[in-house]
């Protein structure tokens, strides 16, 4: 958890950058966070993968995707490493160098372009989210997507919630499928999320700490079956509009 000066820092330049963006919403493919098929792993499993890593690359790429808003998705103005550091509450001594571990990833991953400038931070460009080395195309235009308040980023809650808890948040989301209400999750699909055992419940006990899932256990099935539970998950991101609880 970063100290209350980098915190608060760093929600004034997320904020600024919202702003400058003029979105309310950041959009993913469903291909991001789930596999065509069970045994295989989309990017966002990949992503996080690595600790500590995992998560600067993962939190890096989720803000580079909010800011980059029009075609080509690139970021002209990108911040330093240094500023990538201030923007993610990092230590400045150690921050900027593992921001630029995690830009490199994301390059040798095909997530995105880094165009060399002399003298000044290379140019960003955003790819295709399922890694292919194609060109960006903003998922809200190509039908169903996964759609991610801008409080996560305006409301500090990028910089509180641990990689892991961001990950399942969004492969919620895409379950929920714009649903209300609860809903079950098969085990055939939950494969297909590729999240480990162990990441699902420190996941799943962070978001239901904060308010953002609930979790119950439902009987499934008829009335000579009553005794069959599942557990039933609920998103509610309309949590992120509130200021995260330091």
């Amino acid at each position: 958890m970063p100290t209350d000066d980098r915190h608060s820092t760093a929600v004034d330049l997320l904020r600024a950058a919202a702003a400058r963006a003029k979105r309310n919403s950041v959009s993913f493919p469903p291909s991001f966070v789930i596999a065509a098929d069970p045994g295989q792993r989309p990017p966002l499993a990949r992503m996080i993968q690595g600790g500590r890593g995992g998560e600067i690359r993962f939190k890096t790429y989720l803000s580079i995707t909010m800011m980059a808003t029009k075609a080509p998705f690139d970021l002209r103005t990108s911040p330093t490493p240094a500023g990538w550091a201030r923007l993610l509450a990092l230590p400045d001594d150690t921050g900027p160098r593992r921001v630029s571990t995690g830009l490199r990833w994301l390059r040798d991953n095909r997530f995105i372009t880094l165009e060399p400038r002399p003298g000044r931070p290379p140019v960003i460009t955003l790819l295709d989210p399922s890694g292919n080395s194609e060109k960006y195309a903003r998922p809200s235009g190509q039908g169903r997507y996964v759609g991610v308040p801008v409080e996560l980023w305006t409301n500090g809650w990028i910089l509180g919630l641990s990689s892991t808890a961001l990950a399942l948040l969004l492969v919620l989301i895409e379950h929920q499928g714009g649903h209300p209400g609860p809903r079950y999750l098969l085990s055939h699909r939950r494969e297909r999320y590729a999240l480990s055992p162990d990441t699902w419940t420190k996941a799943t006990k962070e978001l239901v700490n904060h308010g953002l899932l609930t979790v119950s256990r439902t009987p499934q099935g008829d009335e000579f079956d009553y005794r069959r539970l599942r557990n039933t998950y609920r998103v509610d991101p309309s949590v992120l509009k509130s200021t995260y609880p330091q």
